[in-house]
């Protein structure tokens, strides 16, 4: 299972209203880390996808999102349980160390 790309339209039923947790990379296409992580962010994916939603948002697409949240710097991982924000990695430099993110708050 790979990465589900979200959008301001999507985000309240796929992120907010979820039963799962919801790991969510914040990320453009030219930020050079964001595409550094890319890879690890997607065996993420594959690994945790029956247990947590993984999600992208392009901020340069959805702005007003990344407002919302007070995204910041780019590539930020937020972790959602219940619908709420619980905390976030800001440009994680290994699949390990968005691992050890995922276990401190799992």
């Amino acid at each position: 299972m790979s990465a589900v790309n979200l959008t301001n339209t999507d985000f309240q039923e796929k992120v907010l209203q979820e039963e799962r947790s919801a790991l969510v990379d914040f990320w453009a296409p030219w930020c050079t880390h964001c595409r550094r992580i890319s890879s690890a962010y997607d065996k993420i994916a594959e690994q945790y996808g029956d247990r947590l939603l993984v999600g992208k948002i392009n901020i340069d697409e959805e702005p007003q999102l990344a407002d919302r949240l007070q995204i910041e710097v780019i590539p930020t991982l937020m972790l959602f349980k219940n619908g709420k924000p619980v905390d976030s990695v800001v440009a994680p430099e290994s699949k390990a160390q968005i691992e050890a993110f995922i276990q401190r708050n799992a």
